[in-house]
C-alpha cells in the first residue's frame, strides 16, 4: 500500500503538523488492492485501507456498496479475487484451512454481526456461549474460564440473572451485549463490527456504543465499523472510508469526511440525513458518475478530484 494510504487511515498527530499518530507503528490490519468477484458482478474494486491498534476505522455507504463483503473477506469468510490482508503480522488473503489456522485468526480477528438473535445459539445461555469460545481459544482451567466469563459479563453490563438466560429471554440490547462479549472472549486484536446497532433503538444504541467507547479504552482492540449511520459513525471512529459500488471514492479523519465531504456521493450521503424541520418529499435523484471522481487520501486530507474519462491514472 502507498504510504499516504497508510498514513490516511492512520490519523493525525494532535499537533496538526502534518505527522501522524501511530504513523510509526506497524498497521494491525493493512488491506491492499483487494477486489471481490461474483460471476460478472464485481462487488469490491480495489479496496486498499490500514487501521493501526486501538483505533477505529468506519467503511461508510448505502446498501450494496460492498462494505460486507470487505468485513467477510477480513474475516475468512469469502476468498478475494484478488489483493491481499495482512492481520497482526500475518497473511490473511486466503481462508483458513485447519483448525488451527481458524483458531489462530479468531484471535486476531473477530465479527459482531448486525442480527444477534440469529448469531447466538438459542439453546445457549450467556455464560455458556462465552465459555465456549473460552475453551477453543484459551488452554484454561476451569475456574480460570469462569473468573473471565464474570469479568466479561460486567465488561459488557450483564447481570447475573442475564448471564444465566437464554438469548429469547433477552432484549435486542441484552443480545447484543452478549454477542459483543462472545467476541471479546477470543481476546481479538481487530472487532469488526457490521452494522452492530442498526436494529436497536435510540436509547440502546447509545449505550452499547458508549459500553464500545469503554471497552476500547480498557482493551486497546481496534474496530472496524461497518454503518450507513453517520451518527454511528461520528461518535465512535477516528477514521473513516467511504464506498459507492464497491470503490472507495472517500477517505480521511471521520470528522473531516462527515463535516468537509468532497466527492459527490459522500455529500449525498450527508445531506440525506434528517434535520429538524425536515419534510418528506418526492425527488428524482440522478446517479453519482463516480467514474469520473477519485478519492486522494494525502495527508489525511479527503479530496474527490475531478478527473477526465479514460484518464485515470493507473493504480487510482
Amino acid at each position: 500500500m502507498p504510504e499516504e494510504d497508510r498514513l490516511a487511515a492512520v490519523g493525525p498527530g494532535a499537533e496538526g503538523d502534518g505527522e501522524y499518530a501511530g504513523a510509526d507503528l506497524v498497521p494491525v490490519l493493512e488491506v491492499t488492492g483487494l477486489r471481490k468477484e461474483f460471476g460478472a458482478l464485481v462487488a469490491v474494486d480495489d479496496i486498499s485501507f490500514a487501521i493501526a491498534p486501538a483505533r477505529s476505522l468506519a467503511i461508510v455507504g448505502e446498501s450494496g456498496s460492498g462494505k460486507t463483503t470487505v468485513a467477510r473477506m477480513i474475516v475468512g469468510l469469502e476468498r478475494p479475487t484478488r489483493g491481499t490482508i495482512t492481520a497482526c503480522g500475518g497473511d490473511r488473503s486466503r481462508p483458513a484451512r485447519s483448525a488451527r489456522d481458524r483458531r489462530r485468526r479468531g484471535n486476531e480477528i473477530q465479527i459482531v454481526f448486525q442480527d444477534p438473535y440469529t448469531s447466538l445459539d438459542p439453546r445457549q445461555t450467556a455464560e455458556q456461549a462465552i465459555e465456549e469460545v473460552l475453551r477453543l481459544h484459551h488452554d484454561w482451567a476451569a475456574e480460570r474460564r469462569r473468573s473471565r466469563i464474570e469479568q466479561l459479563v460486567e465488561l459488557v453490563g450483564l447481570d447475573s440473572r442475564q448471564a444465566r438466560a437464554l438469548p429469547r429471554a433477552l432484549s435486542g440490547g441484552q443480545r447484543q451485549r452478549v454477542a459483543i462479549a462472545r467476541a471479546l472472549a477470543a481476546e481479538p486484536r481487530i472487532l469488526i463490527l457490521d452494522e452492530s446497532v442498526a436494529a436497536l433503538d435510540v436509547s440502546i444504541q447509545a449505550q452499547v456504543l458508549n459500553l464500545l467507547a469503554d471497552i476500547r479504552d480498557e482493551t486497546s482492540v481496534s474496530y472496524i465499523l461497518i454503518s450507513h449511520d453517520l451518527a454511528v459513525v461520528r461518535q465512535l471512529t477516528d477514521d473513516a472510508i467511504v464506498m459507492y459500488r464497491g470503490q472507495l471514492v472517500e477517505r480521511g479523519l471521520t470528522a473531516q469526511v462527515l463535516d468537509d465531504p468532497q466527492h459527490p456521493y459522500t455529500q449525498r450521503l450527508r445531506a440525506s440525513v434528517p434535520r429538524p424541520g425536515w419534510k418528506p418529499s418526492r425527488r428524482h435523484l440522478v446517479p453519482v458518475d463516480i467514474e469520473g471522481f477519485r478519492a486522494d487520501g494525502v495527508s489525511g486530507v479527503p479530496r474527490a478530484e475531478r478527473v477526465p474519462r479514460g484518464q485515470h491514472e493507473e493504480g487510482d
